[in-house]
């Protein structure tokens, strides 16, 4: 099994793809190689090919990337399922995790972080607690956005570590990071990759 996150960027229109293309390629690239794992196309779409347990968390990463920028959102959909073609293109490639994530991206209206895999009952209960954890992540201000990305980037650092790297007091990050949710989201990653593996 393999995941299939497909996503674009909400508002790309009212700001210059100079600002956030580079950002939203570079952690992009801690996932593998375009064009075979990942790609962008039509200027603000992008699909990425990741293992299944790595696939949430890489979410909220691109998320908290692309919301370092003032008005910019991302909409992503994770498709669990297998890979019955690959191509050199990941756009080109195909099976049910591709077929999973574009089903689900298109259903994407209010929201906009869903799951679609083949385990139903698993499906209902993570959207629900990602609809839940959107009431946050939707409104991260640029600053925490900011702390997450680079939390979520170096779980081996803890708060002490994470205050020397960023330049500010340890007061100032737990602060932080309580404001973005971050021990919730912690916890809801965990479930996640607890049940995936199980599932898998």
């Amino acid at each position: 099994m393999t995941s299939i996150i497909t996503g674009d960027i909400i508002n790309s229109k009212d700001s210059s793809p100079q600002a956030w293309l580079a950002t939203l390629k570079s952690v992009l690239n801690n996932f593998g190689n375009t064009p075979k794992q990942w790609e962008i196309y039509r200027g603000d779409s992008f699909q990425l090919e990741i293992p299944t347990t790595e696939a949430l968390r890489a979410s909220f990463l691109i998320k908290a990337t692309i919301k370092q920028y003032k008005n910019l959102d991302v909409r992503l959909a994770i498709g669990i399922g297998d890979k019955t073609y690959a191509s050199e293109k990941i756009t080109e490639s195909n099976g049910s995790a591709f077929v999973n994530s574009g089903e689900c991206f298109e259903a994407l209206k209010k929201t906009t972080l869903a799951l679609k895999s083949p385990f139903e009952s698993f499906d209902i209960q993570i959207n629900i607690m990602l609809e839940l954890a959107q009431l946050t992540t939707n409104y991260w201000t640029s600053t925490s956005a900011n702390l997450v990305k680079i939390a979520l980037e170096n779980p081996q650092l803890n708060q002490k570590a994470l205050a020397k790297k960023l330049n500010k007091t340890q007061g100032n990050i737990s602060q932080g990071l309580k404001r973005a949710g971050f021990d919730e989201l912690s916890k809801l990653l965990d479930y996640y990759k607890t049940q995936i593996t199980t599932l898998c």
